[in-house]
């Protein structure tokens, strides 16, 4: 039971790669605190009510400070800590960059930065105060390694959440916190089963099958196997690693080409 005793907040957990990850901490002991903005919350909370002991959530939009700092604030009354923080709410709505608004724009930054800012703002003080935490950012492949068509805005916003990580982390190294970003390629999550319903609303699955064949290993991977990397990097397995990116993508960012080789 790694995160035994551990009070741990992961953003967006009600359903996606957030749940995975709400999923395996409780696996592994820890107490999950599910921020969400999600209808979604109430049928999660149900699906594992057999952790109800260990699990707690707040509806809450993390574009608010105000909201976040009360949250925040109610938490650290009842748990008295928090160890580890999952930044992983996000959204991905794809548009061509001629065609964005500024409304679509300032959404994916508000969410996507300024969300995950606001949040870390608000727990990191309690972390220094205890000389202990692990921030783990979702970032993804895409912006920092990769690009779809489409992705302009959701790409942007994932490459800066790299610069995030690395500046937080060597700020906060002398107060034991360690900061680090997980890179997913493509998981089979309700994100990317509405990318392919949109871009073929009569065989969405044709879209998954062909990127599962883009794919060394063949495959798209899993929430929990998100939620196993990051239970990984909260705990104290991974004490010497700080200021890291790590991809986790089936090998999906290694061929040169598609056409060349052997």
């Amino acid at each position: 039971m790694k995160l035994k005793d551990q009070i741990a907040i992961v953003t967006g957990g009600a359903m996606g790669n957030g749940l995975g990850i709400v999923k395996v901490f409780l696996k592994y002991g820890a107490t999950v605190i599910i921020l969400d903005y999600s209808d979604e919350l109430n049928t999660t909370l149900k699906k594992l009510n057999n952790y109800k002991n260990q699990l707690f959530a707040y509806k809450v939009d993390i574009r608010n400070e105000e909201s976040i700092q009360k949250c925040i604030n109610h938490i650290i009354q009842n748990h008295n800590h928090i160890d580890v923080l999952v930044n992983n709410a996000g959204i991905c709505n794809l548009e061509l960059f001629a065609n964005m608004s500024s409304e679509l724009r300032d959404k994916h930054f508000d969410i996507n930065i300024k969300g995950s800012w606001n949040v870390t703002k608000a727990v990191i003080p309690y972390m220094e105060k205890n000389k202990k935490g692990s921030i783990i950012n979702l970032s993804s492949v895409t912006g920092p390694m990769v690009a779809d068509t489409g992705e302009v805005a959701y790409a942007t916003t994932k490459a800066a959440l790299i610069g995030f990580t690395k500046s937080l982390a060597i700020e906060e190294v002398e107060n034991n916190i360690r900061v680090n970003a997980i890179l997913p390629g493509y998981i089979l999550t309700p994100m990317v089963e509405k990318m392919a319903q949109e871009t073929n609303e009569q065989n969405p699955q044709e879209v998954i099958d062909n990127i599962a064949k883009a794919i060394p290993m063949r495959r798209l991977g899993t929430p929990e196997e998100i939620g196993e990397l990051a239970a990984f990097l909260a705990c104290d397995e991974s004490s010497y690693i700080t200021g890291q990116t790590i991809v986790i993508d089936g090998g999906s960012t290694l061929p040169e080409t598609n056409s060349m080789g052997i």
